[in-house]
């Protein structure tokens, strides 16, 4: 797993927050990247480019990206197999996180798949198409409402996970798109790495549930950190971007980075130039007026499917 030639450093941080977490056995900068974006238009086919989407996973990691997110359901196979030709033989120290739990249907839809047949062959898949012996962590994908969390239980399907675990094909497990009572129903089953639901500066339902997770020192990941496929506008966060010298959209990832040491970031795109500036985001520091006016904006709802 050898060091790429063109490494070049990740931009130190000098504000308050912290610039690493754990996820499992597993230590990782705050900011990561989310492979969804690579494959063809909503989420299905190939990219339009292919050299550019490896190029941006190549640079990701010349940047010092150390955590990857990532779903065979993508494209289908379409992402890891990207990450697979982009990066594999995988630096030391990288961690892949992928997701289980749907299915895509011929024209895109995303169907749910929760039985322990469908727990195998996604797990297999994501081995295969990935090119590894065992998956860092799997995040499964409640998928009672591609909309969002749903109660329901998710005893089955994360019993077949953890046979699976057992059985050496994985090391950590989380779970995505969750209610806080599905992840103590979870919890009861297997050690929950991590948590992955919908969260940014104005879709803020989970907020206890990221508290009471940063208590257990439980990683929280935020998908859709950019508002998704409705980018967060609003003329507070503008003002306060315009003030810092920064874009919104790094104002948006450096309020999560604030918001609570256990929120690590896989904000995705397609372009290298968009790349940096996430990953800069780290080195935001805002002040507490900042924070004041950002935690004003709740209450917009994006809909999706990560």
């Amino acid at each position: 797993m050898g060091d790429l030639a063109t490494r070049r450093s990740f931009p130190v941080t000098h504000s308050p927050i912290s610039s690493s977490f754990r996820i499992g056995t597993h230590t990782v900068r705050r900011v990561g990247y989310g492979a969804m974006q690579l494959a063809g238009p909503g989420v299905f086919g190939p990219p339009r480019d292919r050299k550019a989407a490896v190029a941006v996973l190549q640079e990701a990691i010349a940047q010092g990206v150390d955590h990857l997110d990532t779903s065979d359901i993508y494209g289908p196979h379409i992402t890891n197999q990207l990450i697979r030709e982009a990066l594999h033989p995988y630096r030391d120290g990288l961690l892949i996180a992928t997701k289980v739990g749907a299915v895509r249907g011929p024209n895109g839809s995303w169907e749910p798949a929760f039985s322990a047949a469908d727990m195998e062959r996604a797990v297999h898949d994501n081995l295969r198409n990935l090119g590894l012996e065992v998956l860092d962590v799997v995040n499964f994908r409640a998928m009672f409402s591609a909309e969002g969390p749903v109660e329901g239980s998710i005893e089955a399907p994360l019993t077949a996970l953890a046979e699976l675990q057992q059985r050496g094909l994985i090391r950590h497990i989380g779970l995505s798109n969750v209610t806080p009572a599905q992840v103590a129903e979870g919890s009861k089953i297997a050690e929950i790495a991590c948590v992955q639901n919908h969260y940014n500066l104005t879709h803020r339902r989970d907020d206890a549930l990221i508290d009471q997770l940063a208590a257990r020192g439980t990683a929280y990941v935020p998908y859709f950190p950019l508002g998704g496929f409705t980018p967060l506008q609003s003329s507070a966060l503008n003002d306060v971007a315009a003030r810092l010298g920064a874009t919104p959209m790094q104002v948006a990832l450096a309020w999560l980075l604030h918001r609570s040491p256990n929120l690590l970031l896989i904000p995705g795109t397609s372009s290298i130039t968009h790349l940096k500036q996430n990953l800069a985001s780290a080195a935001l520091a805002l002040s507490a007026e900042d924070m004041d006016t950002l935690n004003r904006l709740a209450g917009h709802h994006t809909a999706g499917t990560p």
